[in-house]
């Protein structure tokens, strides 16, 4: 098993006290897989959807082509910063912020409440996924379910052109290239000593497709037993946040928030696991300032820039 340990570390932020740790909850992107280089897809893309609203034939291969090649190459400002307030939600979520914004912004045109569309813009930023108790009227639910997931996909066909498909090429011959340093050895010594990992993600997962097939390409075995138990997302229409998947596995296996571990580079899954009494272990790079603020005011326990600082096995104990 392992138990926490506290030391005198520059890794350590927030202290935490002594418990045993049976489940590790894991974020993937940018937390143990490199593979998608998602920020500047995904800040063009909900950057136009604002600026130009949903035209017919908004997600074109036209269109598509057109972002692949502008992605990345100028600064963005709203949607740049939402990219990394949101890291971690849903992606459905961060979609649907954007259609929120261009009708606040007048390039979507829908009978709606502003005001409440206001609110629920602001309940994002605030990393919120659910808001069920406000009401809305039916043209704008209707619009919002018909244009979220196709506006998805659209996202999702930018990133593959963008990235994801020739990385996960470059994957298969160095899988270690896009691996975070010492990320393997950390899942594994986790596993070894009797921790159950889960890969927690904001994407759809589809066994054998997208997601699924990144982290079998890096290799992560997924199932029972092995280094990763499961991987757990969301599907094309339906967003699960990373909180509610995290509870959810509290209850099916009857165990505390105390005694998991929550690991990831995103404001959503840190929240969460601070909200639930988890030890959390923040993965941001050196340069990534803003988001060391963010997690920091947030509680994280700790914060590394790779898996191989060896005061993570001083603080997690093998016993």
């Amino acid at each position: 098993m392992i138990q926490t340990n506290y030391i005198n570390s520059p890794i350590v932020i927030t202290p935490f006290k002594k418990r045993v740790i049976t489940y590790a909850f894991h974020d993937i992107d940018g937390t143990h897989s490199l593979i998608r280089d998602w920020p500047p897809v995904m800040s063009i893309v909900l950057n136009d959807v604002i600026e130009n609203g949903l035209k017919e034939g908004y997600d074109s291969d036209r269109n598509v082509k057109r972002l692949v090649e502008n992605a990345g190459t100028k600064p963005l400002p709203e949607t740049d910063r939402f990219c990394v307030e949101s890291a971690g939600l849903s992606a459905l979520t961060q979609m649907e912020w954007a259609i929120r914004r261009a009708v606040q912004e007048k390039t979507v045109t829908v009978q709606c409440d502003d005001s409440v569309n206001s609110e629920i813009i602001s309940l994002i930023w605030q990393g919120k996924e659910e808001w069920h108790h406000i009401a809305e009227t039916e043209e704008m639910k209707q619009m919002l379910s018909e244009n979220t997931p196709r506006l998805f996909k659209y996202y999702e066909k930018v990133l593959n052109g963008f990235c994801r498909d020739k990385n996960l090429v470059l994957a298969r011959k160095n899988p270690e290239k896009f691996r975070i340093k010492g990320s393997f050895r950390f899942l594994n010594y986790l596993k070894e000593n009797g921790i159950k990992n889960y890969f927690v993600t904001g994407a759809v997962v589809q066994r054998g497709m997208g997601m699924f097939e990144e982290v079998e390409t890096l290799g992560y075995k997924i199932g029972h037993g092995e280094i990763v138990e499961d991987i757990i997302g969301s599907t094309w229409t339906d967003k699960v946040p990373k909180n509610v998947i995290m509870n959810q596995l509290l209850d099916k296996y009857g165990i505390k928030g105390e005694n998991t571990m929550v690991v990831g580079d995103g404001r959503s899954e840190i929240q969460a696991g601070v909200d639930m009494g988890a030890f959390t272990m923040s993965r941001l790079c050196a340069h990534m300032q803003y988001q060391k603020q963010l997690h920091i005011r947030m509680g994280t326990n700790v914060i590394v820039e790779d898996f191989e600082h060896e005061d993570i096995y001083k603080i997690l104990i093998a016993k």
